[in-house]
């Protein structure tokens, strides 16, 4: 069964946050797809996880590189596809995924500052629970960490 993470950013926004969940998520030996909601955040994401830390390479790719998605940890897109035989699925700008049960865990990072984005997560949560799935919720605190709440 399919656990959901809810992410609710409280501290700025996906793009400063994704990066350091992903590290610690591929740290542990997880193999993700990350779908974002446009072509160009996905783009800014690839971008950004080439930068995020000096001191660090994330390894990852998406579609068009002409690499092949097996090779691949942490896979970005923003179609409903696992090229990289991921377990995990990250959901971050508005995207949403009908293929959630086929992955081990999903994260969706969702801005709390966005009263739409939060009605969204709710009645996401709402539907995962009513379909069996384990649901956690996990809200930023003062200093940028995650508590988990429910």
């Amino acid at each position: 069964m399919t656990e959901v993470r809810f992410y609710h950013l409280q501290r700025g926004v996906m793009e400063h946050n994704l990066p350091p969940l992903l590290a610690k998520i591929h740290s542990i030996g997880h193999r993700v797809v990350v779908k974002l909601g446009k072509e160009d955040s996905v783009k800014m994401l690839d971008s950004l996880l080439w930068s995020f830390d000096p001191n660090s390479f994330l390894p990852h790719g998406s579609e068009g590189k002409g690499i092949d998605p097996l090779e691949q940890p942490i896979w970005l897109t923003n179609n409903d596809d696992n090229p990289n035989n991921a377990n995990v699925l990250i959901l971050a700008d508005g995207a949403v995924s009908d293929k959630i049960s086929d992955y081990d865990i999903c994260c969706e990072m969702f801005n709390g500052d966005d009263a739409e984005a939060v009605k969204i997560a709710r009645q996401h949560w709402k539907a995962y629970k009513e379909q069996g799935m384990d649901t956690v919720y996990y809200q930023q605190n003062d200093n940028g960490g995650w508590e988990k709440k429910a």
